[in-house]
Order: structure tokens, then C-alpha cells, then sequence
């Protein structure tokens, strides 16, 4: 993973774009690229979009994976870190007995 911030930070370095990479502007554009991910599915069942549409999907998806790399950047995030993190509090939130092969939300389990 670090590496691939690394190589993030060093495009964006090289371009001197970061000056224009505030918190809010990059939460707005991570927001923007997964709306366009989303592009790719809409009116199409999840099947058709994918035989249709996967070079789109596979490039919507590293827009969205280079902005939240940029966004973890600007805050001082350590991605990783936060990721074992949450999953630590959604394993106390979806125990496997009860949540194994259900959708519920942890509500209402």
C-alpha cells in the first residue's frame, strides 16, 4: 500500500498539483469518481455492465483508489492502519454467529 501512495504522491508531486489538493476538494473529487463508477452500472444489470463495461469499471475504480490515497495523504491517515481498524469495530458489530449468510444491518441482528 505504501508503495502505491508513494507513487501517487510522486504523479501528483511531478505535476505540482498538490496545492490544489485540499481535504474538501478531494473528499468532493473521490465523491465524483465513484459516481462515476456507478455510471457504469446504471440501467444494466450487474452482469451486463460488467461483460459491457469492465476496462471503464477497472479505470473508475483507480480514480477512486488515487483519491482516497491523495485524501489519506493530505490528513495524515495511515490507510492500512484505519482499514484493520474498522474491521476490528465491524467484527464486534457483525459477530460471525449471528451475522454469518444474513444481510441485516447490525441493528437487527
Amino acid at each position: 500500500m505504501e508503495n502505491l501512495q508513494k507513487a501517487v504522491i510522486r504523479f501528483r508531486d511531478e505535476r505540482d498539483w498538490g496545492k490544489f489538493h485540499n481535504a474538501k476538494d478531494l473528499a468532493i473529487s473521490l465523491n465524483l469518481e465513484a459516481g462515476e463508477l456507478l455510471e457504469n452500472f446504471q440501467w444494466k444489470s450487474s452482469e451486463e455492465a460488467t461483460e459491457t463495461k469492465f476496462q471503464d469499471i477497472k479505470d473508475e475504480i483507480a480514480d477512486v483508489m488515487i483519491y482516497l490515497l491523495l485524501l489519506c495523504d493530505r490528513l495524515d491517515i495511515n490507510l492500512e492502519e484505519v482499514v484493520h481498524s474498522k474491521l476490528v469495530k465491524n467484527a464486534e458489530k457483525y459477530p460471525v454467529e449471528k451475522s454469518f449468510g444474513r444481510k441485516a444491518k447490525y441493528t437487527e441482528l
